[in-house]
Formats: structure tokens, C-alpha cells, sequence
């Protein structure tokens, strides 16, 4: 979902500068601050910008034009709570501005709250319906609902308003959800014209994903970052209650039955730590638990959740070889679905691990050598090939689990659980 930065409502112009000796109502003084905050905003100076809005607040108190700015400034600053409130506000001053609905129901449905997002995003693009970027976020939490038939066709719209990359690759995602594989392999082509790195980037892990290109050998950072920054407010509830996920827990209890104790001694490294689901399982092992993840919006989650003495913001095939011998244990839940070629990763974890430390992780188990991307778009291993990469990266196996990691459209995911020690 993106942020609304553009002109506030109508009504909310600078005051023009009063002739001399004529003093500025405090209407118009709060006007030309919010106007300032604005150029400033779209600037890129976010925290000037929320100052100036503040002090057209407190001048004007009640302002829905500062209220609604701020809750975009919040939201940028990813207080979602905060953008939700304010923009609420806002809009409760003035119910019809396509504005406001806008900036409210974006920030609805970045916090997660898509069932909500949804009706206000509606009467947003009903008022304006050029708005591309209210099709688009409309589109995105239909998709979230999984209503992938509604969301194609402001999907749809916002590419035809504005044929960015970014609303190209935003159809593809959508017509993909909806079952229409042309079609989204059609719509992330047309996002590769002009595409910034990123954006092309993830256009042809669609692709591969669905069968036109040949699989990279890791999903694009930009892919997994923005998935899970989506997926964060929601993360805990709809993998528990929807998926059946279960996967820390049954690590857990694989190094419990590898024979590691759960004793409170360890330095452990949750890689893709997520909201903090896995933290939980992993805590009764360590004297210092530190998380890490791609994510923004995760670790906000896995702050919240405590169970960290530390979180860190990095890619682990970077984060792994920049700290040797740092960790006892390292751990991996649901997260190398994300590597195609295991060959790094594996000696990553080795060369953080203590001598003797452990390493335990999950795989979703493919039928293709060495791995192959799922329509899920995750890769799938060949669990020979990869204790072959195991045993090469200077690994003992201490136990395998075949096991069922979570259910996706109503069918199980198969799985595997692998300990061993450096």
C-alpha cells in the first residue's frame, strides 16, 4: 500500500500573504504552516513536516487537514495505530472527502484492518475514480480478503490510470491470485518496461514463478520485504487460525529431541524471526535470543512481542558471514522456502556458529533436484540434495523429521525438520 502525499482537500490553501501592517488571522497563519509542512513533506523531510503540521494544530485545534497530514506522516513513520487514529479523525470532520477516505482507508489496510479498509476505500474511488492509488490499495486488501475475482478490476483500473511498473506488477499479482496466468504473466512483462531493480526484479520471480522464466536462485529481497510488511499486522492470526501453522513448536521440539537442552543457555539467532511466533518456541533455549528479518513490519511485531534481546534489520546471507562464532544455535522457521541454492546459506550458519553449535531448520520438500519454485512462490527442496549441502558446508546430521509445515488451500504443505551440528 502506499502513502498519499499529494495536494490536501480543497479549503486548504495557503493563506495569501496579508497586505502590511494587517495581521494573519490564526486561520490563515495555521494555513501557510500547513502548506509549509507539505512542501516540506514532499520534500522528504518528514520530521520538519510533522513539526509545521503540529503547529498548525495547535493554532487551529481540531484542523482536519493537519489531522489527516499527520496521519500520513504517522503512517510513513510506520506508527500504523497512530495513521489509523488521525486520519480517522480527519474524516469524521468531513465523511465525504475522497482525500481523507483515501489516507484512511490506505492506513486501515496497512494496519491490517482490510475488512474495514475495504467499504472506505470503496466510497473513496466511487467519489474519485481516478484516483489510481486508492484502486490499487483497494485491489491490494481485496486480495488480502482473498477476493481475488473483486480485486482485478481496480487493479485493472489503476494500471490503466497510471501504467507504472508498480501498478503493472500489482495486476500481476492480482490476475495470479484470480487463476488467470496469462494474464499475469502479460501484466508483470509490461511491468519490466522502465521498471526501477526492485520492481523488475520481483516481475520475474513472477514469471518464474509461473513457468515463463527460469527460476533465480532466491526470491528478490524487495519481494520478501514488501510481503511481509503487508502480511505483519495479520501475520500471527491467519497462520495460526488459517494455515494450521505450527512449524516453532515442532523445531523446538526437534532440538529437544536432538538432545539440546532447553536450559537457558544459548546465544540464538532466529533468521526471518518474523513477528515473533518462532521467538516464543526458541526463548527457553537461550541466554540471549536475537532476532533478525528482512521486514520493518515484522520486527515492529517482534519488538512488541519481547521476547528479544536484540533485532536486527539485514538479509541473513549477509548478517551470517559478518559474524563468526557469534551463536550456539541458529535457527530457521519458514524462512530458506525463500533460497533456491542452500549453498550460502549453509555455510553462512556454519561460519556463525560456535564450534560444536547447532543449527535447525524447516524445508518445504520438492520432488525436484536440487529445488524448484512452487506456485506458491517458494522453492521446494530435494531433501537429498540438500544434506548433500549440508554435509558439505561441514554439518553432522543429528535428526530428521518429515513433518507437515502448514496447509495452503486446504492442502498440506509437506515438509522437513533438519538439526545438526557444526
Amino acid at each position: 500500500m502506499d502513502v498519499p502525499t499529494g495536494a490536501v482537500p480543497k479549503g486548504a490553501a495557503p493563506a495569501r500573504a496579508a497586505p502590511a501592517g494587517v495581521a494573519l488571522t490564526k486561520a490563515e497563519q495555521a494555513r501557510a504552516l500547513l502548506a509549509q509542512g507539505l512542501a516540506r513533506h514532499n520534500a522528504g523531510d518528514l520530521a520538519a513536516a510533522e513539526a509545521l503540521y503540529r503547529r498548525a494544530l495547535r493554532l487551529s485545534p481540531g484542523d482536519p487537514n493537519a489531522l489527516n497530514l499527520l496521519g500520513v506522516a504517522a503512517r510513513q513513520r510506520g506508527d500504523l495505530a497512530e495513521a489509523v487514529r488521525l486520519t480517522g479523525e480527519a474524516l469524521q470532520t468531513r465523511p465525504d472527502s475522497p482525500v481523507f477516505l483515501a489516507a484512511h482507508g490506505g492506513a486501515l489496510a496497512e494496519a491490517g484492518q482490510a475488512e474495514r479498509a475495504v467499504p472506505v476505500l470503496r466510497r473513496a474511488v466511487a467519489l474519485r475514480p481516478a484516483d489510481a492509488l486508492s484502486q490499487r490499495n483497494l485491489g491490494q486488501a481485496l486480495l488480502v480478503l482473498g477476493d481475488a475475482a473483486s480485486a482485478v478490476s481496480p487493479l485493472r483500473t489503476a494500471a490503466s490510470l497510471m501504467p507504472e511498473p508498480e501498478n503493472h506488477l500489482a495486476l500481476a499479482y492480482g490476475l495470479r491470485e484470480a487463476g488467470d496466468a496469462a494474464g499475469a504473466a502479460a501484466a508483470a512483462r509490461a511491468a519490466l518496461a522502465g521498471a526501477p531493480d526492485a520492481v523488475a526484479a520481483q516481475a520475474r520471480f513472477l514469471l518464474a514463478a509461473l513457468g515463463t522464466e527460469a527460476a533465480p536462485d532466491r526470491a528478490p529481497a524487495s519481494y520478501v520485504r514488501e510481503l511481509f510488511d503487508r502480511y505483519a499486522p495479520r501475520f500471527d492470526a491467519h497462520l495460526q487460525g488459517t494455515l494450521n501453522y505450527r512449524t516453532p513448536e515442532a523445531l523446538a521440539a526437534a532440538l529437544r529431541a536432538a538432545g539440546i537442552a532447553a536450559e537457558g543457555a544459548a546465544t540464538v539467532l532466529d533468521l526471518g524471526c518474523g513477528t515473533g511466533l518462532s521467538g516464543a518456541a526458541l526463548r527457553p533455549f537461550a541466554a540471549r535470543l536475537e532476532g533478525l528479518d528482512l521486514s520493518p513490519g515484522m520486527l515492529r511485531e517482534a519488538a512488541r512481542a519481547g521476547h528479544y534481546d536484540a533485532l536486527h534489520e539485514a538479509d541473513l546471507l549477509g548478517f551470517l558471514p559478518a559474524h563468526p562464532g557469534a551463536f550456539t544455535i541458529v535457527a530457521a522457521v519458514d524462512v530458506l522456502n525463500y533460497l533456491g541454492d542452500l549453498t550460502t546459506a549453509f555455510r553462512g550458519m556454519a561460519t556463525a556458529l560456535q564450534p560444536g553449535g547447532v543449527a535447525a531448520f524447516s524445508l518445504e520438500v520438492g520432488e525436484e533436484a536440487p529445488y524448484a519454485l512452487g506456485e506458491g512462490m517458494r522453492f521446494r527442496h530435494h531433501p537429498t540434495q540438500a544434506l548433500a549441502l549440508l554435509a558439505s558446508a561441514g554439518f553432522q546430521l543429528l535428526l530428521r523429521e518429515d513433518t507437515v509445515l502448514r496447509q495452503e488451500k486446504g492442502r498440506d504443505v509437506a515438509g522437513l525438520i533438519l538439526v545438526a551440528r557444526r
